[in-house]
């Protein structure tokens, strides 16, 4: 699937799809997920129906559905290059400092 060419509303919508799918594959109503994130069963039928939710409820979801470690593929930690690995030479930067222009 290209995400990209999706919409914000589109991706929001299909996610909820496959949440939905998960929390069926884990026999769960959507009474036990909200029970079980601290969330209101409202809220994750809003998940499933593709609206939008605050992240904290998003997350609570994808903890309770043992889904979770996914946000690392969705945002993969950015290492060093080795090539500014030897610039820094074991120095770590406290802030960026742009140039000044004269």
């Amino acid at each position: 699937m290209n995400w990209n060419s999706l919409s914000n509303s589109a991706i929001i919508e299909e996610v909820g799809k496959r949440l939905k799918e998960y929390r069926f594959r884990r026999k769960l109503t959507q009474q036990e997920l909200a029970d079980q994130a601290g969330i209101s069963v409202f809220s994750v039928a809003q998940i499933e129906r593709g609206k939008a939710v605050t992240m904290s409820i998003f997350l609570s979801v994808l903890r309770v559905l043992r889904l979770l470690d996914n946000v690392d593929l969705l945002i993969p930690e950015i290492g060093i290059s080795p090539i500014e690995l030897l610039k820094l030479k074991g120095k770590t930067p406290k802030r960026i400092k742009k140039p000044t222009s004269e």
